[in-house]
């Protein structure tokens, strides 16, 4: 997945974000989400701009970022990968596809590998369970993934594209 996390930190941005939504009933959520779809990621600087606007500190937000898996606080590589671990997917072997990612990767969930390429991060069903194990990057849903297939898609994940002019 191409992260939407080419768009530097824009407090204007941001702010504009946070005075659309603050008025909705249970506003955080949204206005986290909104965030982390602008910037692929919830800055420091967007939790001091939060808490507020809804009048609450800033413990409590990072209590709600903290809480929710989904909520990220650095900035991802360039394609999230998420490895399914519901349990028609573990039935499929994705415990064995979970462990092969992180030593393929070097990385734990949540984490981002040394050349910001890959970052790896569980997910709790796509939806795909008569496929599994199946692992998802942006909008696309790899189906059957094996240490292998799983080894070809970062290969091709790592692999930069140039357009000739």
């Amino acid at each position: 997945m191409n992260t939407p996390g080419s768009v530097s930190w824009e407090p204007t941005a941001a702010q504009a974000i946070i005075d659309e939504l603050k008025s909705k009933p249970g506003a955080l959520l949204p206005i986290l989400h909104a965030i982390q779809n602008r910037f692929a990621h919830i800055p420091e600087e967007a939790v001091a701009l939060i808490a507020p606007a809804l009048k609450l500190s800033r413990a409590e937000v990072h209590g709600v970022i903290s809480f929710y898996h989904h909520f990220r606080t650095q900035q991802p590589g360039r394609h999230v990968v998420e490895v399914c671990r519901a349990e028609a997917c573990q039935a499929q072997g994705s415990r064995e596809l979970e462990a092969h990612a992180k030593a393929t990767l070097g990385v734990d969930y949540h984490g981002t590998t040394a050349d910001r390429a890959i970052t790896l991060e569980p997910v709790y069903c796509l939806g795909n369970c008569s496929c599994g194990a199946s692992v998802r990057v942006g909008d696309e849903i790899y189906a059957r993934m094996t240490p292998e297939s799983f080894d070809e898609l970062v290969e091709e994940l790592r692999t930069e594209r140039l357009e000739v002019q």
